[in-house]
């Protein structure tokens, strides 16, 4: 079994965002995707899992990049555990050009549920893991506590709706973020960059959810938001920008 999975792309032109950048969602879902390849890559993908009426469930992502891939760069995601317990799987990932410079580094926290009872799975079972933690080293700081937007200097209503929903029919893990970015005027990526990005999915949204997106954007180097239904928070997000 490969302890570390690799995978090469190509950024396309109508793939970047009005910067001629990589956007941030493109990168989550990217790293999804890998975190894929390399679950199929050991029999503990999606298809081994559903047999058991499983899944596996994002829990956490937080990146941080020097920059994002361009518009027509070919790049590199490279994806290894760093260590796991019972109820978590810590996979990071490393992004870096095809020419070796690395962009940056992603850690993300992943759990197994099951379907019927909706309840955490002992991932313990899944002897795999424990033979296959890589040495590599993720140099970014790991994810700190969110807490909630208490302190909000603004708020936006937005119901779900159909294109926001994946096939397991509740929200999309990169459509609440899509929606908090959407927060923000096109003057604020033209003048700063997402440095650095955490993101913790509490509780499922489906369609049809009454939300509304809290955000404390009072210092103008770090954003706190959260997305709320029925007074419930659903997603908790920081970003820092960083000048252009």
């Amino acid at each position: 079994m490969l302890k570390e999975f690799s995978n090469t792309y190509y950024l396309s032109a109508g793939e970047c965002n009005p910067q001629g950048e990589m956007p941030l969602p493109l990168l989550v879902s990217r790293i999804i995707e890998i975190a894929t390849f390399h679950a199929n890559s050991w029999g503990v993908g999606f298809e081994h899992l559903i047999k058991s009426n499983q899944t596996w469930v994002l829990s956490r992502v937080t990146t941080e990049m020097k920059r994002y891939p361009r518009a027509g760069e070919s790049y590199e995601l490279i994806t290894w555990i760093e260590d796991y317990n019972r109820h978590y799987s810590q996979r990071n990932i490393e992004i870096r050009t095809a020419a070796g410079e690395v962009l940056g580094f992603a850690r993300t926290i992943w759990m197994v549920i099951d379907l019927s009872e909706r309840t955490l799975v002992d991932i313990s079972q899944l002897s795999y893991i424990s033979s296959n933690i890589s040495s590599r080293e993720c140099p970014i700081e790991p994810q700190s506590r969110l807490r909630p937007v208490a302190d909000a200097t603004r708020t936006v209503d937005y119901t779900f709706g159909y294109i926001d929903c994946d096939f397991n029919r509740h929200v999309n893990t990169v459509r609440y973020l899509e929606l908090m970015m959407n927060q923000y005027e096109l003057s604020q990526y033209d003048n700063n960059v997402i440095s650095r990005m955490e993101i913790a999915f509490v509780k499922e949204a489906h369609y049809g959810s009454a939300a509304k997106v809290a955000i404390n954007d009072s210092d103008p180097g770090e954003s706190r938001l959260a997305i709320v239904v029925d007074d419930v928070d659903r997603v908790r997000c920081r970003f820092t920008w960083k000048q252009r």
